[in-house]
């Protein structure tokens, strides 16, 4: 039940010990108030007057109190304590996605990730929350209260004794049961949540082809196995609940059984089986909490499973290299690089780039482009070669001087839900209004300013104004016009979701950003490569061929047959 990463978390012990101290406080509180409550009750039963119970009444108030307020004190601090580790995690999980890149999320899925990053976080809260409270009374208050059953009265004692260990075993065969069902419930939501996101972003092109009411139709039938999950584990929760009520009920029954007969044939005195009496529901009462919020501590733990899942991914070894920024002289080279995903070879290259030029990657859909981009971009580890940097070796990219000097684009770049002016100076927060003005012009973005409510400082995103695929990829280009320092651009397919007519304003706008700079550009589109100083050719993870574009459709060969098969024509 409690996860061992758990322990790990910062202050977790100094924690515990005080959560520890606070379960002692308030099982002597409980203590203090049933000796008050069964001394008051045996006394008038004696034939004493209440009013002289007064001191003894204000007592049991005052201890009555005293235990509420040791609980509300303990709620506090796990309140505190559980929304400090909700963020701290929270900031090493984003930590975590941003050293590793796109690969992760990749690997979870979109929908996941941002499920995992905000409803995950907040189970995980809950969890800790849960967790430590009622761990830690049901381990410490029972046994204080046993103890002085006890005291009082050993056959009690005894049969309290042995029916703890029953419930605790059926909680357990329980929980395993419940366990399982909230495992595939949480799979079940990773699924729904991916399924969703993926389905929410494609729904232009899905409307477009008359697919929508189909995905539809899948979304429904996600969402109808979660929910046949979700109402499974709850019936698991609600069965062990029940079944914890009904024995706890029936041990303090028969205690209370046992007591009467034992009080009424003069075996037992009334201040002793009283206090047994009030005693025994309190000496259940952890139990019967913590299996209330079983399913809740569940959840949180699979989350929490799942966040450790990622924060345990492996990272590439960093190198610190010397770096200087990029210019005619500095050269890169890939000596028989190959990159691997599930052990399974998806990229292999070799070739050396010098200067500022503009490369030209081109391939067909699932041919290596991306990873190409991605492994250049730092983002994937090769699994083989080596990589040298101006004679400097290095066994990725993931460098801080090659990453602070490039600019990546992909296909879908991301607009943050802030005004346009800040998306624009996103990287570059320094820029002044004239140099924002000038780059909303080269990226051909004056009308769309012209035609919003408040101008630059329109708000974007999440409800607010939206944009199309052109704008947003203007946008990105505005970015990267702002940042003059970065020397080396990726482009990884920029306009692959863009119509023709969009695709070719755009590309007016692009091609002077990437003057005097190392540009690689991923496309399956034949006309970008007319403005490429060199080709690199891919298929199957492999160079197949390079040189110029003259000189490709001179050889005849893999791109010649390439660009006859994209052109559907016979003379390329």
């Amino acid at each position: 039940m409690i996860d061992k990463a758990i322990m790990v978390l910062p202050n977790s012990k100094k924690n515990m010990g005080m959560l520890a101290g606070l379960a002692v406080l308030q099982a002597l509180f409980i203590i203090g108030q049933t000796y008050m409550l069964a001394a008051v009750i045996t006394r008038l039963w004696n034939g004493e007057k209440i009013s002289e119970q007064l001191f003894a009444i204000v007592a049991f108030f005052v201890i009555f109190s005293a235990r509420h307020g040791v609980t509300f004190l303990r709620e506090k601090l796990l309140d505190h304590y559980a929304a400090e580790q909700a963020a701290y995690l929270r900031k090493q999980l984003l930590e975590k996605v941003f050293r590793i890149g796109p690969k992760i999320v990749q690997t979870q899925g979109s929908g996941n990730m941002t499920t995992m990053a905000l409803d995950g976080i907040e189970q995980v809260e809950n969890y800790i929350h849960l967790i430590f409270s009622k761990m830690i009374n049901m381990m410490v208050i029972p046994w204080l209260i046993l103890a002085v059953i006890f005291y009082l009265d050993i056959q009690s004692g005894v049969i309290l004794l042995i029916i703890f260990p029953l419930i605790i075993i059926f909680m357990i065969v329980l929980g395993y049961a419940a366990q399982a069902k909230a495992d595939k419930q949480y799979k079940a939501f990773q699924l729904l949540s991916n399924h969703f996101i993926d389905s929410l972003r494609g729904l232009d092109t899905l409307k477009m082809f008359g697919l929508s009411k189909k995905y539809g139709k899948s979304i429904y039938n996600t969402s109808e196995k979660f929910r046949k999950s979700t109402m499974s584990t709850l019936k698991i929760g609600i069965l062990s609940t029940f079944a914890l009520d009904f024995f706890t009920t029936l041990a303090v029954a028969i205690v209370a059984v046992m007591l009467g007969l034992r009080l009424i044939n003069g075996l037992i005195p009334l201040f002793p089986a009283l206090s047994v009496l009030i005693l025994a529901p309190e000496y259940f009462l952890p139990v019967r909490e913590f299996s209330s919020d079983y399913h809740a501590t569940l959840d949180g733990k699979n989350a929490l499973g799942a966040i450790n899942e990622v924060l345990n991914e492996p990272e590439m070894k960093k190198s610190s290299l010397d770096l200087r920024t990029w210019d005619e002289n500095s050269k890169i080279t890939l000596h028989d690089v190959s990159v691997s995903y599930e052990n399974k070879p998806v990229l292999s290259v070799d070739f050396s780039v010098q200067g500022l030029k503009k490369i030209g990657i081109i391939g067909m859909s699932g041919s290596g482009k991306s990873t190409l981009i991605n492994t250049l971009s730092g983002f994937l580890q090769p699994t083989a070669g080596e990589i040298e940097l101006n004679g400097q070796k290095a066994n990725n990219l993931a460098l801080e001087g090659w990453q602070k000097q490039l600019t990546y684009i992909p296909q879908d770049p991301y607009v943050f839900q802030l005004s346009l002016k800040e998306n624009l100076a996103f990287y570059t927060p320094e820029a002044s209004e004239a140099e924002i003005l000038e780059a909303v012009r080269v990226a051909g973005l004056s009308e769309l300013v012209a035609e919003l409510p408040e101008g630059l400082d329109t708000q974007l995103g999440s409800g607010a104004r939206t944009l199309s695929g052109g704008q947003a990829q203007r946008i990105a280009l505005a970015r990267a016009f702002l940042d003059k320092k970065r020397k080396i651009l990726m482009f990884d397919e920029p306009t692959a979701h863009l119509d023709i007519e969009t695709e070719v304003e755009l590309k007016e706008r692009m091609l002077p950003l990437m003057e005097d700079r190392l540009v690689f550009f991923a496309t399956h589109r034949l006309h970008w490569m007319r403005q490429m100083d060199e080709i690199i050719v891919i298929d199957q993870g492999k160079i197949v061929e390079t040189g110029t574009l003259d000189e490709l459709f001179a050889k005849k060969g893999y791109f010649y047959r390439l660009a006859q098969q994209m052109r559907g024509e016979e003379d390329a």
